[in-house]
């Protein structure tokens, strides 16, 4: 015994203690983020994204900032400078009546940009609710919903609009009600399409078996986790009403005189173009390159909240 004790005094120690230093030094550390974190993260790195991001934010700043600085008024006429062509007092030209045509685009823009985002929210809303409740109650409900959904798809959505444009009198009102009756259709389908996926996972059980209300399960619960694929679609559905609401204005049933959309002064210049081309270019470049950077938010916006890419 006294011999093994002398070796284990002599045998040296093969366990030390570590400095309190050098207990993390093999941690990786990392800055804890939030999904919407992460996925701004995400859609920073796409560099079409984040310019079309930019371009949007620069028209909507232009269509605030240019009428309310311009010395020029959207309705303001000079018929002795009708038709000019591009100066330093006029950066974009005027119309026949002598108009200014850069305040005219941008307050166009206005209306165009309004419509879009309005129709936008009101088929976001009708959507989720409808969509939701068709979803999540399924049975006989789902199937009446989704019917008369199919019913509504079967009419073409620029018949409903050009109907009530007609019926209403053109107006902001009538073409942001013919836009948001036909727009809401797609959005509750695919978040039907969510919530009958989300509903038998087993976050939705347990909430359900915790004594959750039904409401409560489908809004705080299923849509909220659905909301990735419903924001890439809301930005989807904003270039779609911008262009609907632009062929309206073309077609000469859009916003009454002196007001104007970017479709009604496409549609005003459409009888002087081979004159006067440039007053149609611009509105049809603003339209064009709006809808452009739209879609590449849209496109960016998937990937960002895509969580298989993460």
């Amino acid at each position: 015994m006294d011999l093994k004790k002398d070796e284990l005094e002599l045998t040296p120690n093969l366990f030390e203690k570590l400095d309190e230093s050098e207990k993390n030094a093999e941690k990786i550390s990392y800055e804890s983020k939030t999904y919407f974190q992460d996925a701004w993260v995400r859609f920073k790195q796409n560099k079409l994204a984040l310019a079309g991001l930019c371009f949007i934010i620069f028209m909507v700043v232009c269509c605030i900032i240019i009428p309310i600085v311009s010395p020029y008024t959207y309705d303001g006429q000079d018929m002795s400078n009708g038709n000019a062509g591009m100066s330093m007092a006029h950066l974009m030209g005027t119309d026949k009546f002598g108009r200014d045509i850069l305040v005219r685009i941008m307050c166009g823009g206005r209306i165009s940009l309004s419509v879009g985002a309005i129709a936008a929210l009101i088929a976001l809303v009708i959507g989720i609710v409808y969509g939701g409740i068709s979803g999540y109650v399924g049975g006989k409900v789902d199937m009446v919903m989704m019917r008369f959904v199919d019913m509504m798809y079967s009419i073409p959505d620029m018949l409903y609009i050009i109907m009530i444009v007609v019926v209403l009198e053109p107006s902001m009102f009538s073409i942001l009600l013919g836009i948001s009756i036909s727009s809401w259709m797609g959005m509750a389908r695919q978040v039907r399409a969510q919530v009958m996926t989300l509903k038998e996972q087993e976050f939705s059980l347990a909430a359900f078996v915790l004594g959750a209300s039904k409401s409560r399960i489908l809004f705080k619960h299923l849509i909220i986790n659905s909301m990735g694929p419903i924001i890439v679609s809301v930005t989807m559905l904003v270039p779609s009403a911008i262009f609907n609401e632009a062929f309206l204005g073309f077609l000469g049933i859009g916003l009454s005189a002196p007001q104007a959309s970017w479709g009604t002064l496409a549609n005003d210049a459409r009888q002087i173009m081979m004159a006067y081309p440039m007053q149609v270019v611009w509105p049809v470049l603003a339209i064009c390159l709006t809808m452009l950077a739209l879609n590449f938010i849209g496109d960016g916006l998937g990937d960002a909240l895509d969580p298989k890419k993460k």
